[in-house]
Formats: structure tokens, sequence, C-alpha cells
């Protein structure tokens, strides 16, 4: 099984500033991801011709589609979207803000994939280091994150988290073991001189990590300003 993890900057380039989902989707295509999880997507803003991107995306690539707004701007919002190949039993959506800072929140499915239930988590975290502590303590000690405990579950998103201190804090202390180490192997931001390992993926459970890399495509680092993630993974 395939996952797909991508920060899409709304669609747009991180260089050239210039709006092409197209991009984004030719993008994803080539790596031919089962799930498919996608930070700041836009819905009907100015700064995206009013796309309705989840829309658009799941109409294309004919998936389950999930998504979850979560920062207002002008008429539409941004944030996360989830797409699968497979059926989604359940969905919850959590709020990850704090005090005055901009809206964050996580995705948490089920979803019924040919070798099993799996428990996935699809978030976007703060600038701050504080604030994201914060936002992941919430996270694993939420009453819906915890009522999946008995499935394999796995957390991707952009975590913005430029020291790595996540890792060895509240993940490692719910069991979480760390996909994307060492992070000089998968540096995804800025696309075009990827520096920091933003972009990043924990399992726990009954998961067997095949493979994991960053996309370093010509087309993936116009496409947006952080770099796409894959991860090739099954369930023992």
């Amino acid at each position: 099984m395939r996952l797909l993890s991508w920060n899409i900057h709304k669609g747009i380039g991180g260089r050239d500033r210039r709006y092409s989902l197209a991009r984004v989707i030719d993008c994803i295509e080539a790596e031919n991801p089962d799930i498919i999880c996608l930070q700041e997507v836009d819905r009907h803003v100015r700064r995206s011709h009013f796309d309705d991107q989840p829309r658009l995306l799941s109409r294309y690539f004919r998936c389950h589609s999930v998504f979850q707004a979560n920062v207002p701007v002008g008429g539409g919002s941004y944030g996360n979207l989830v797409l699968s190949r497979w059926p989604v039993e359940s969905r919850h959506r959590i709020t990850l803000r704090q005090e005055s800072r901009k809206p964050r929140g996580a995705q948490l499915l089920v979803v019924d994939a040919p070798e099993g239930r799996l428990h996935l988590v699809h978030t976007h975290l703060g600038l701050a280091e504080q604030e994201r502590h914060w936002q992941m303590t919430r996270l694993l000690g939420h009453m819906l994150f915890r009522s999946a405990d008995q499935h394999p579950t796995v957390i991707v998103g952009d975590f913005n988290d430029w020291r790595d201190t996540l890792a060895p804090a509240a993940l490692a202390l719910n069991g979480f073991a760390q996909v994307t180490a060492p992070v000089v192997r998968f540096r995804t931001f800025p696309a075009w001189l990827a520096m920091g390992s933003l972009d990043k993926a924990f399992v726990r459970g009954g998961i067997d990590v095949r493979h994991a890399r960053v996309v370093r495509t010509s087309l993936a680092k116009t496409a947006s300003d952080h770099l796409p993630l894959v991860v090739d993974f099954h369930l023992k």
C-alpha cells in the first residue's frame, strides 16, 4: 500500500508563484498512491481562481474524499484533505487551535483497506515549537484518537518541526516510531532547495514500512513550496 503526504501550498508554485492544480495532479498521479493526504487545500478562494479543490481532486482521482476546513479566507477556506481508494469506515475531526493562533486541526479516519483497518491521522501543526507540543499532546490524549487504539495507526502531515523535537517527546512516549528518520534523508522544504524535514510520518501497531522517500522530481520542485513524502507499507 502506498501513502502520499504533501503540503500543496494551495496549488501555487513556491518559486514562480503560479497557480496550477494540474501540476499537483500530475505529480500525485506519477506516484500512484492509494491514500493521499494533502495540506493547504483551497476551497472557493480568490488566489486559486475560486476552485473547489477538494471536489476537483476527488473527482479526478475517483477517490473517497474527506475535507477539513481549518482557516477561513474571504468567502472560502483552506485545510486538510484525505483521498482514499478504499472506503472510510469512520471519520472525525478535532481542532488543534491554541488561543489566538492560526486555526489548526487533525483528521482521524479509519480506512477499510484490503489488508485490514488502518487508523489514519492527518494533521498540519503550528509554527511555534511550544504550540506544536501542546497540539501533539492534545491529539494523542483526545478520546476520539484513543477510541481507535486497537487499529494500526499512522500519523502523517506537515509537522513544521524544524528541530525534530516531537519524535522523542509525546510521540515516543505513546509508542510511535518515526518513519522519516534520519531527518537528513527527508528534507522537504523549501522545495527548490530543501533544508528542513517538515513533512513527517509516524507509525504504531502492526504496520510494516517497506520504504519511505521524498519525491524530488523537477515537477515536484515547481508545483508547491514543499516536496511530497511517499511511504510504502503493509499491515501485518
